[in-house]
């Protein structure tokens, strides 16, 4: 069975690297943009990182410009943007396409294994959410509106049920 561990990515400061680096881990995997209406996102998501990072959590930031042109910049630019605007300090990724023909592979996998509404399996907007438990399998899916502090619960359940079955 397939899982995010199967995929590489580039960095926002260009190495390709496995993401079979953050096994054992709880991650919440977000396209992102610095010029949307929901790029305010970045400080929740910075929040549950800090708190939950401790505990075997990541957020994995894929800057994307495939909605109304809203991440223009270089990876520089955004690495920029994302350390002085709202001191992100979870892993960025170079931006990638997550829908059309060149999408990247690890969106592909994504879709495949949680559609959003009705089944739909294309990415609607910016700031569409995936959680992947530490077995690498994606757990759910969530909209733009749906807001990172919503998450958290979620968050939580997959950190404690990973603690409870270690025991």
């Amino acid at each position: 069975m397939q899982t995010i561990y199967d995929f590489s990515a580039q960095t926002i400061d260009g190495q390709l690297i496995s993401l079979s680096q953050f096994r054992g881990r709880v991650l919440l995997i977000v396209n992102v943009a610095s010029r949307c209406g929901f790029t305010v996102q970045y400080a929740s998501l910075e929040e549950l990182y800090r708190k939950y990072e401790p505990q075997g959590f990541s957020v994995l930031g894929f800057p994307c410009n495939q909605f109304l042109n809203q991440e223009t910049g270089t990876d520089a630019e955004i690495q920029g943007f994302c350390q002085s605007r709202y001191n992100v300090t979870f892993p960025m990724f170079s931006k990638i396409n997550v829908n059309g023909s060149n999408a990247h592979p690890l969106y592909e996998f994504l879709k495949k294994s949680r559609g959003g509404w009705f089944g739909v399996r294309h990415i609607g907007w910016n700031f569409t959410k995936f959680l992947v438990d530490r077995k690498g399998r994606v757990d759910r899916r969530f909209s733009t509106m749906t807001t990172p502090h919503a998450i958290e619960p979620h968050i939580q359940r997959l950190l404690a049920e990973n603690i409870e079955s270690r025991t």
